[in-house]
């Protein structure tokens, strides 16, 4: 990992600057999924909390706090959404952010996020298996869309199903195409993340490939199916109690803080 990346001052000083405070903020996107071109965006995904007036007032919260632009020459995008949101995501099938949450490139953390991390294996059921082939689905449909058909686009539909065939198969979020086809042994992915990570955003692929992918598609999306049928992760999340109790101690802390500052 690239430990400079993490630290780099464009990326913290977006941190440093969101109106509210941060539980952890993490790189997600290309760079964690192991093939970000050199003009690839910076995805920074996290966890803020909103003060105690926001969120028992009847004014409108924000819930989710979205900026992007170029800062710096450093293009970024940062989403964040309360910690309330947050953890309602997680006990949801929604493997997209247990990701974001156990992204090893770390640009903030707290004692608060480690808990979480601890608690995100409680999170995780077999139904987790729908968010990656509806996902799957999507990205397929997008990358049929474009002509001429991008490399992008294609690398994220088998990153999509290798890491939801993974989780079923192991209960581990894996979110790193290089890393899961160290496992599963794709013999086209290593090209098609080197195309990527030494040409452009819009690499694109030769028509003639079409059909061969779409076979793949076809094949690994039977895998994940199956997958799912055989694998033996609970129905519900057992962590509900446990991320409650989290999100109440976050929203005493933040009032022992203002009657600090008092």
């Amino acid at each position: 990992m690239n430990h400079s990346l993490t630290s780099h001052p464009c990326l913290l000083k977006q941190v440093e600057r969101h109106p509210y405070p941060l539980l952890f903020a993490t790189i997600s996107g290309a760079h964690l999924y192991g093939f970000p071109s050199p003009d690839s965006d910076f995805d920074l995904r996290g966890v803020h909390i909103l003060p105690l007036n926001h969120v028992v007032g009847l004014g409108q919260r924000d819930e989710t706090v979205e900026k992007s632009g170029v800062y710096d020459g450093m293009e970024i995008d940062l989403v964040t959404h309360d910690a309330e949101k947050f953890f309602k995501l997680m006990l949801k099938r929604n493997g997209y952010v247990l990701e974001q949450l156990l992204s090893p490139w770390v640009v903030q953390s707290s004692p608060e996020h480690e808990e979480l991390r601890s608690l995100a294996t409680g999170c995780i059921t077999r139904h987790h298996a729908f968010h990656y082939l509806g996902f799957a689905d999507t990205q397929w449909r997008l990358f049929q869309k474009e002509d001429p058909p991008r490399v992008k686009p294609l690398l994220y539909v088998y990153r999509v199903l290798l890491t939801g065939i993974h989780l079923m198969k192991t209960g581990k979020i894996e979110a790193n195409l290089s890393s899961l086809n160290e496992e599963y042994r794709l013999p086209y992915v290593p090209d098609l993340i080197a195309r990527k990570t030494t040409g452009k955003e819009k690499e694109v692929l030769d028509h003639a490939d079409m059909e061969f992918h779409a076979k793949e598609f076809a094949r690994l999306v039977s895998v994940l199916e199956q997958s799912h049928a055989d694998c033996q992760l609970p129905e519900q999340p057992s962590c509900t109690r446990e991320l409650n109790d989290l999100l109440v101690r976050i929203r005493l802390a933040a009032v022992d803080s203002v009657r600090g500052d008092s």
